[in-house]
């Protein structure tokens, strides 16, 4: 699963990359994109390891991708965004130092976003204006695409954001391959000052339908370097919590509408990704396609009630093990055993 690591030149970003998958950004690839994995580190997996004392254990990664820094008169932006069309979320990092106005970069952005999917679907629409002047034996399908597509043209047109709505299935189609960016889920970090951590309550005015954190992110980063005496000492110094890296990739999963579920065993205790609304089917197809091909069963209990009762046994004995079909919608607290006949 990729995340787009996003934003204007100086905001922060290769530092918020830097600090989630522990890569420095290499001024080789300032003009490209570079990619990283940042392990998730869920607080459940350690009480997991207390009950079956694994010999292996694996957890699940994000893939950042910290993308080329935009300029702020939006020129090459739609080259440098058309990178990460790829991505399943935006993370947007903002500065909010040295007298920077995070809410003019969170409009700007928009604006930015907004032009490079208004020149892709225009160019399209253009495109099959042009092919149905002419006699062709596919019109009708290039009709319907058309009329998917024009409604949507005209909301950028007008400076509107798709993210949000509702797609009938011709537009779903007709959109699929263009992995628009205003369609995206998006995480706001606003990156500021160390002796100003909430940039004056930045996070709260951003727009209703932006989900936004403030992070002093150069901090952070140097945080994560210290032995852990100097970061516990240097708490105890600020008088409060320091920035939790693995929350933070927590709230990148849930804005992306991600979750985990489990496989859990003496071999190997392992988290896996999984959509939200995702089936036992899927869950097995992540694991394997081999598993999703041959899907008997899902076998699921829930962390909770195995770290509460010590054991799988105990599990079983109070019946709490469920035996699950392939359209079982997993939970985030599901470990599964997935039973298959490939």
């Amino acid at each position: 699963m990729k995340i787009g690591l996003v934003g204007y030149k100086g905001s922060g970003k290769s530092t918020l990359f830097e600090w989630l998958t522990g890569v420095a950004a290499d001024p080789a690839l300032s003009h490209a994109t570079q990619s990283a994995m940042a392990p998730l580190l869920d607080p459940r997996v350690p009480s997991l390891c207390e009950v079956y004392k694994p010999k292996k254990i694996t957890h699940a990664s994000l893939e950042l991708v910290d993308t080329p820094g935009l300029d702020t008169s939006h020129e090459g932006s739609a080259a440098k965004l058309g990178l990460i069309r790829e991505a399943s979320c935006l993370v947007q990092v903002v500065a909010a130092f040295n007298g920077e106005d995070p809410l003019k970069q969170l409009s700007s952005f928009d604006e930015d976003l907004m032009l490079a999917d208004l020149e892709i679907v225009a160019r399209r629409v253009e495109k099959l204006r042009d092919s149905l002047r002419k006699p062709r034996p596919n019109r009708a399908e290039e009709q319907v695409e058309l009329t998917a597509l024009e409604p949507l043209l005209a909301m950028l047109e007008e400076g509107s954001r798709l993210s949000g709505l509702t797609l009938n299935d011709d537009q779903i189609k007709a959109t699929r391959s263009f992995r628009l960016l205003t369609e995206k889920p998006r995480l706001v970090v606003i990156n500021t000052a160390e002796d100003a951590p909430d940039a004056g309550g930045a996070a709260a005015k951003a727009p209703a339908d932006v989900r936004a954190i403030c992070v002093p992110l150069r901090m952070a980063l140097e945080l994560s370097q210290m032995s852990e005496a100097d970061r516990l000492e240097f708490q105890q110094e600020m008088g409060g919590e320091v920035v939790d890296r693995d929350a933070l990739l927590r709230t990148i999963m849930e804005v992306s509408g991600q979750m985990l579920f489990f496989t859990a065993g003496e071999k190997e205790v392992r988290t896996w990704i999984l959509r939200r609304g995702g089936t036992a089917s899927d869950a097995a197809g992540g694991i394997h396609t081999d598993l999703a091909r041959g899907f008997v069963r899902a076998e699921v209990m829930t962390c909770s009630d195995l770290v509460r009762l010590g054991s799988e046994r105990e599990v079983k004995a109070n019946n709490l093990l469920r035996r699950e079909p392939k359209d079982y919608v997993v939970k985030d607290d599901d470990i599964l055993h997935i039973l298959s006949n490939a």
